[in-house]
């Protein structure tokens, strides 16, 4: 019989033991694992809800959730906030289906006015889903010949000329770099950022699997960077950073490059290229590597509202917020910002 129970997730053996499942759970992704949750909490102060499928002594599946209260964008559950994965990861149908009527319960009972699952698949035809993400996934091999091969002609030209202008890649002991080139990148684009706290959190969690690489001209100027983790052999760039220069000089291009040459020398064999908003920049920049998107299947359960929300630069109620908080003194945004971000997930 299947049962359901929380794990605590400032409990190290207890999560150990969920950790364990994650790392051999083929459903599971890196978001499951158990620091994001205590990330949360120490970081937004957001109560985390993370569910676990027992039979015996076994964990048979997990559903990392966290509730998100917000005046501004509202009050939902959700596995899991400023996570590009999560949902239900399950070696059996019995434990999917417990996991999910226990979210149910939960949602109903914390009133929320939705229950959001970040799945990779869609589990649920029946319900609403958000049609905006897409994933960029690819084999890369221990060649880099082969690698840089495989990139299409006009982006391979990009990075060679990265590497012609003699930039220099490093891996960074601290976020610090990073979150000065990440917080004036953000700001330029009217977006809050996340508090470097955040970072701080994520490293100490997830140790050697947390990892900054940060680019310079070979004069030392700052032109990009990016926080990457790694998850069995999968290399996860996930959030990045880049100064008005880097364009010009193809820092961007030469960062990836280097990413991908460092994590196949790491015996890493998958390159996941992250999340991206269709019709962006970004998306673009990653079809550009040869890389195909996959659609996210962000499925929601709806009890207090008819739609999908919609809280994301996408959307065009938020057009003068954005124009605004470009306006604002780098300073004043990076100290508001993180009272806003907390909330949007």
């Amino acid at each position: 019989m299947v049962q359901v129970n929380r794990l605590v997730v400032g409990d190290a053996t207890a999560a150990s033991r969920w950790d364990a499942f994650v790392r051999a759970c083929p459903e599971a992704t890196f978001c499951h694992l158990s620091g994001w949750g205590r990330a949360l909490e120490g970081v937004f102060g957001h109560e985390t809800h993370f569910l676990q499928a027992v039979q015996g002594d076994r964990i048979t599946g997990v559903l990392p959730l966290a509730h998100v209260q917000s005046r501004l964008f509202g009050n939902a559950l959700t596995s899991l906030p400023f996570c590009v994965y999560g949902g239900v990861a399950a070696e059996d149908a019995a434990s999917a289906k417990a996991l999910e009527d226990a979210a149910e319960a939960l949602a109903q009972r914390l009133g929320v006015p939705h229950l959001e699952l970040r799945h990779t698949t869609r589990r649920h035809p029946d319900w609403p889903e958000q049609d905006l993400y897409v994933t960029f996934r690819k084999p890369i091999t221990a060649d880099d010949e082969v690698n840089m091969n495989a990139i299409p002609r006009k982006q391979r030209a990009m990075v060679r000329k990265g590497i012609k202008n003699g930039l220099v890649s490093t891996v960074d002991d601290s976020v610090d770099r990073f979150f000065a080139l990440y917080a004036d990148n953000v700001h330029r684009h009217g977006t809050p950022a996340l508090p470097k706290r955040w970072f701080q959190a994520l490293q100490r969690e997830f140790g050697r699997d947390f990892e900054v690489l940060t680019v310079t001209t070979a004069e030392g100027k700052l032109l990009s960077s990016v926080v990457t983790f790694y998850f069995r052999d999968e290399v996860l760039p996930y959030y990045a950073g880049d100064d008005e220069a880097a364009r010009g000089l193809a820092a961007n291009d030469f960062k990836y490059w280097e990413l991908m040459r460092r994590a196949a020398a790491r015996g890493c064999t998958l390159f996941d290229y992250g999340r991206s908003k269709r019709g962006t920049g970004p998306f673009d920049f990653k079809k550009n590597w040869g890389f195909e998107p996959t659609p996210l299947h962000y499925e929601y359960r709806l009890y207090k509202r008819d739609t999908v929300p919609q809280n994301n630069p996408s959307n065009a109620k938020y057009k003068l917020m954005i124009e605004g908080w470009r306006r604002l003194p780098l300073p004043v945004a990076n100290w508001l910002g993180p009272f806003i971000v907390k909330s949007l997930g």
